[in-house]
């Protein structure tokens, strides 16, 4: 029997505004998207917040035994700031103030927000589109729409008309927004004069002459809406009806509601049984902004290069950090908050440790089966981490006496134990033991410094050929070597 058919999980749902049972479309299946990032700067640490939530989400359904499709896109496209039809296309932007070509700052970052995903241990996607490569979809559904009558062409763009949806739809439903009170408080910008109505967002945005980025469609060379894009990549690979779409709360209005308008306006059936949307990411008490400096990069709290923090912290103290609050709540970063989690952290990893030397008694003194099962309860309401981490913590209690010889265990709880704080505590909360970090990197540092004594000899032996691809090499794969009066060193 699955693990799945033992344990019901219930999942706030911010469609109803309540935590509703978990039933999946198809029994032991699950599919789920993640609105992705756009690759335009450095992955910044709320974006790590909230992909860390589902990350976690996602390993927990594998744990219970869940066969999951998990697609988190990447918006390569680049999208104007707010909802497409003002401003300045934020890759393209990018792109002209560096001198690059567009797909050089889509490269960049999404080669940057895979590093740093890596270092926090989080498991990749199922799959994971890009935008670029479902320009066509796009065009198609916005065909499909403007054929029902829900959409309408203006001088190239094409618009969604949000007053002719709501006559048979709930626009708002989502968001809890009211679509009068929302054409009312909205004053007629300059520049929306081809739009029937304020409230219309753009599914097709003819692109002006100096717009970089532009593909060709029925009616412009042009660009495609953002809420288009995850509406085209969701369904293609879950369907046009599946279980879960996430992302942060920032994306609740408009981006989430207008992806429902858009499937529902194509498909005539609402796309997503279950909407889930993680919360922001403080800093100091604050909103984190690059231009008050109240901001902090993930890397920046790996090699301790900031003005925030006292030291450098290890990705899994951060990791554990963040876990420490539950994915619906704010989170405030400080120095304060990641010390204590640190200190936290190693009682963990030291009660690990110790778990492995124990040996097993004839008898039981502790009820093992009944904080198994809250480990599972935390998790099964709504995935409540920080509930799991406190009940993870009565375990280590349990360990202390147990190493203590004040109390004991069969062989058959002391294995239940040991699975469960493994499962739980790898698996699940996706923790890595700091030690097995140190030693992978002492293996990393001992193989790129082994390469580099071949170099050396290759350039000895005036075999320039072999010591060019060695630094080449090294290099496509992000480790740079810069020779010096002191000799080689590196930097990754």
């Amino acid at each position: 029997m699955p693990l799945y058919e033992t344990q019901a999980i219930k999942i706030y749902n911010s469609l109803s505004g309540e935590k509703e049972t978990f039933t999946p479309i198809t029994e032991g299946n699950v599919g789920m998207y993640v609105c992705g990032p756009t690759v335009y700067s450095n992955v910044h640490l709320g974006n790590v917040r909230t992909f860390m939530s589902f990350d976690i989400i996602f390993r927990y359904f594998q744990h219970l035994e869940y066969k999951v499709r998990y697609v988190r896109n990447i918006t390569d496209v680049g999208h104007i700031v707010d909802d497409v039809d003002e401003g300045e296309d934020k890759i393209a932007k990018k792109a002209r103030l560096e001198q690059l070509e567009p797909m050089e700052v889509v490269q960049r970052y999404t080669v940057d927000f895979h590093d740093i995903l890596s270092a926090f241990n989080f498991l990749p996607p199922s799959i994971e589109p890009t935008a670029t490569g479902h320009i066509i979809e796009q065009i198609e559904i916005i065909k499909t729409i403007i054929a029902n009558g829900i959409g309408y062409e203006a001088n190239g763009s094409v618009y969604f008309d949000v007053v002719k949806f709501n006559e048979t739809n709930n626009y708002g439903k989502l968001s809890g927004r009211n679509i009068e009170d929302m054409l009312a408080n909205t004053r007629d910008l300059d520049g929306q004069s081809d739009k029937r109505n304020p409230q219309d967002f753009a599914l097709w945005k003819k692109a002006e002459p100096q717009h970089i980025m532009r593909w060709p469609s029925p009616w412009s060379d042009g660009f495609p809406g953002w809420h288009l894009e995850c509406t085209a990549m969701s369904t293609k690979y879950l369907g046009n009806h599946f279980d879960i779409h996430g992302g942060g709360m920032d994306l609740k209005f408009p981006h989430h509601e207008c992806e429902i308008a858009q499937n529902e306006a194509c498909t005539g059936q609402t796309p997503v049984n279950y909407w889930m949307h993680a919360n922001m990411l403080t800093l100091n008490g604050k909103k984190m902004a690059k231009s008050t400096g109240n901001n902090i990069l993930p890397r920046e709290i790996l090699t301790g290069e900031n003005t925030i923090l006292s030291k450098a912290f290890s990705a899994a103290v951060a990791r554990f950090f963040m876990l420490q609050a539950h994915y619906r709540s704010i989170l405030d970063f400080s120095d304060d908050a990641i010390v204590a989690a640190e200190k936290g952290y190693k009682r963990l990893m030291e009660a690990m440790s110790a778990l492995a030397t124990l040996s097993a008694g004839k008898t039981s003194s502790l009820a093992i089966a009944e904080w198994k099962q809250s480990c599972y309860d935390a998790m099964n309401d709504d995935f409540n981490t920080p509930i799991l981490i406190a009940h993870l913590f009565e375990g280590v209690r349990f360990i202390n006496l147990l190493k203590d010889g004040k109390e004991t265990l069969n062989a058959a709880d002391l294995e239940t134990l040991k699975q469960t704080m493994n499962a739980f505590i790898y698996d699940v909360l996706g923790l890595e033991d700091e030690k097995v970090s140190d030693s992978k990197n002492d293996k990393l540092e001992g193989t790129i410094s082994l390469l580099i004594e071949m170099r050396k000899q290759a350039r000895e032996n005036k075999n320039f050929a072999l010591s060019d691809q060695i630094r080449d090499q090294l290099l496509a794969l992000g480790i740079q070597l810069k020779d010096g009066k002191e000799g080689t060193t590196f930097s990754i």
